[in-house]
């Protein structure tokens, strides 16, 4: 008989119910996540027959646990938690104090409906390196829009104008303008010489000159901050430019030719590039 199994993954163990085609439990267990509990778990799904006619679902769609499965043989179909969620109603009892368990709900989800969902395919350490460099990157552009986001924030409450001299507040150029500049009292006695100095040591490229962008330091709204307010602030304003400034740098060594010589490497560049952009390697999804 068919069997299913579910995997409910924690942090320091590891839910498992495995469900027969009726949706009968045949069994339930947990494993710790240690070397002996990770080949516990390979050997009491093993005693329902050879792994590769024992799909396991899981909400997650890379980690250790999804390659040892992998390499067990296993067929490993992931399941997005938000569909996890959006079924949870149907295993729920009127009057019930407790939902049913997460692992058999995956279980019992891939008996029901398991012609909808995409199982993984096992990757080439080349794919894996790939895969990690990608959604490295990924994390690192969210961590700096983020920071971005919170230093124009700052600037907003008490130096408006150094938020916009420049286009884009995470630039090179106008990071190092707030590491120079970090307050109102700071740039009290900029001016276009020295500016157009500053402009200089730093190569900027832009289009605008030292006078257009005084201006747009001057046009917007004073703050109103005292000076001890303004001083702290300050560095406020210079620890996140750092942090933006060695994200940048990581993101540089990170960078998308680095991404396509990996791909070139592979041999998938026409199959790989154009969904980069766009969500490649996102895991989850339902088979067409």
């Amino acid at each position: 008989m068919q069997m299913f199994a579910g995997l409910d993954w924690g942090g320091d163990s590891h839910s498992v119910a495995v469900v027969d085609a009726t949706g009968a439990v045949r069994s339930r267990f947990t494993v710790p996540h240690t070397a002996e509990g990770l080949a516990e778990l390979r050997r009491r799904l093993a005693r329902f027959g050879p792994p590769a006619g024992l799909p396991v679902a899981i909400e997650r769609p890379s980690g250790l646990i999804v390659d040892l499965l992998l390499e067990a043989g296993h067929p490993v179909v992931p399941i997005h938690p938000n569909v996890l969620k959006a079924t949870r109603p149907r295993y729920r009892s009127p009057g019930a104090k407790s939902d049913a368990p997460d692992a058999y709900m995956l279980a019992d989800l891939l008996r029901t409906d398991g012609h909808r969902f995409r199982p993984l395919r096992p990757c080439s350490d080349a794919v894996k390196a790939l895969r990690a460099l990608v959604r490295t990157r990924d994390d690192l552009v969210a961590h700096r829009v983020a920071l971005a986001n919170q230093l124009r924030a700052l600037l907003d409450g008490f130096w408006p104008g150094a938020a916009r001299v420049f286009a884009a507040i995470d630039s090179p150029i106008a990071l190092a303008f707030l590491e120079c500049f970090p307050t109102p009292e700071s740039a009290r006695r900029l001016g276009k010489t020295r500016l157009k100095a500053f402009l200089a040591q730093h190569a900027y490229c832009g289009r605008r000159s030292p006078a257009e962008l005084l201006a747009r330091l001057h046009a917007a709204p004073g703050g109103l901050a005292g000076a001890a307010e303004a001083e702290a602030k300050g560095e406020l304003v210079r620890s996140l430019a750092w942090v933006l400034q060695g994200l940048l740098a990581e993101l540089a060594r990170l960078s998308a030719a680095q991404i396509l010589a990996e791909l070139s490497r592979l041999g998938r560049a026409k199959i790989c590039l154009p969904s980069i952009g766009c969500g490649s390697f996102l895991p989850y999804g339902m088979a067409k």
